[in-house]
């Protein structure tokens, strides 16, 4: 497979969960590959595994270092190795706020609980102190609060009359094996996923003022205003329309701002079929590679166009101040 997205993984032990993730990337289908394994503790035995297997590898030991300084030289290795996600796995040391607000949404973490549930240490047997029906693990994005980010995907365990806090691990360790791949495939994709593109126009066009979602011709489109007065100011197209990819049609001030812009980003832009002719611009979504920001400005944009005098006064209003 082209193109794959590189990962740094950083370890500090034997990196069972790392040699999980470099034996599902030999995979040809496999959307990411390993740039680098890298930890903190010199003699880890994952590093020697990793090394092995062809994989670059780093250690530097966090000992009469700084946690702001060791996460820095860990930092300066991962991007030498051009990574584009950090994966921990089995990572034994708090991150700096700064290191995290660097990988924001592009670093994962696993935990063996089905989070939010017994964050922190000591998880397995909490669950069976709790009584519990099931423990598990959870793969979850980074933040600087400890096991407190978005999870993303969780896979259950029962707990087994006569379990021990090592009997569970030793199931759970396997469920994380399976569960931390698929979710790091699933989460470096998510911008070609046409649902979870979805979700991400949604959000930004509902959040202006006084808008609603109605379906126009089987495709979701957004709309400001009252139920019977409401002007359409986007849509979303998933090879509707008679259209290729995925996409969302928005308003320009007329055909020479969309001829403008087809001419000088004709890999961003296209005209529409149906709505070319009036003016509208379609953005590709699926690229891998979308400016949500730049997406976000477009909305409001042609949101203004349509939307009525009182709302688009009072936005005037607020952008002087």
């Amino acid at each position: 497979m082209t193109n794959r997205v590189k990962i740094a993984i950083l370890i500090s032990g034997r990196g069972s969960n790392m040699a999980a993730l470099l034996y599902a990337a030999k995979a040809e289908t496999c959307p990411f590959e390993i740039a680098l394994v890298a930890s903190n503790n010199p003699q880890a035995p994952g590093l020697e595994l990793a090394a092995a297997e062809g994989i670059a590898t780093y250690a530097h030991s966090h000992k009469q270092l700084s946690r702001e300084d060791h996460d820095q030289i860990m930092q300066g290795a991962i991007v030498a190795a051009e990574a584009d996600y950090v994966v921990l796995a089995g990572y034994m040391r708090i991150l700096s706020d700064d290191f995290v607000r660097r990988w924001n949404d592009r670093m994962l973490n696993i935990h063996p609980s089905l989070l939010p549930k017994y964050k922190g240490l000591g998880t397995y047997q909490r669950a069976l102190d709790a009584g519990d029906s099931h423990a598990g693990c959870s793969v979850h994005l980074v933040t600087p609060e400890l096991d407190d980010g978005p999870v993303l995907a969780q896979t259950k365990v029962a707990i087994m009359p006569g379990d021990t806090a090592e009997t569970l691990a030793d199931r759970v360790l396997i469920a994380e094996h399976q569960l931390y791949p698929d979710a790091l495939a699933q989460y470096v994709t998510r911008q070609s996923d046409p649902d979870w593109i979805l979700e991400q126009v949604r959000n930004r066009a509902l959040m202006l003022e006084e808008t609603y979602e109605r379906p126009s011709f089987g495709t979701p489109g957004w709309r400001v205003g009252t139920e019977k007065t409401g002007k359409y100011f986007a849509y979303f197209s998933r090879r509707h329309f008679g259209e290729t990819g995925t996409s969302v049609f928005v308003k320009t001030s007329g055909l020479d701002e969309q001829n403008a812009l087809l001419e000088a980003e004709p890999d961003l832009y296209f005209s529409p079929k149906f709505y070319g002719k009036s003016g509208w611009i379609a953005i590709r979504l699926d690229t891998g590679e979308t400016d949500w920001d730049h997406v976000e400005s477009w909305l409001r944009k042609s949101w203004s166009m349509v939307a009525p005098k009182r709302l688009t006064k009072l936005m005037d209003i607020a952008a002087e101040f």
